[in-house]
């Protein structure tokens, strides 16, 4: 069943692909037994997103995107073979979510009147201060 990550794009079942495997930390004589620990890998070129959606989704990923467009996930934070894997999922989906959003384009503003005489009596004070530190001249 495809992954809902908004009424336009899903992320279709032969783009992941999850492994398990034996997770470090808390679980007992459990943790070396049961392969807890999920790997998901999901393949963004099956999923349609738009271009520049792919670029953001790129720099998100980092390091956890290899290059030919596959996100890697490792998830062991739970004792449980489906809470990692539910974990896994969460944290692809919010991080395609995120590459959706677009950033408000900034309209360059100028400084207020008050704003540049606090800057310019600033400057002022701190010349002043700096001037009482220097020897004293004798005339």
């Amino acid at each position: 069943m495809p992954i809902e990550i908004n009424h336009r794009i899903s992320i279709p079942d032969e783009a992941i692909e999850e492994r398990f495997l034996a997770a470090t930390g808390p679980g007992g004589q459990n943790v070396n037994k049961v392969a807890t620990a999920v790997q998901l890998r999901c393949d963004t070129l099956m999923i349609d997103l738009p271009e520049a959606a792919r670029i953001k989704l790129a720099t998100i990923a980092g390091r956890r995107m290899s290059r030919d467009g596959a996100i890697m996930i490792s998830a062991g934070r739970y004792r449980t073979q489906e809470m990692n894997r539910q974990d896994a999922r969460e944290r692809l989906i919010a991080m395609i979510k995120e590459s959706l959003t677009r950033e408000a384009p900034r309209r360059p503003t100028r400084p207020t009147k008050a704003s540049q005489r606090r800057r310019l009596d600033g400057k002022s004070v701190r010349s002043s201060v700096k001037r009482a530190r220097s020897k004293p001249v004798f005339d």
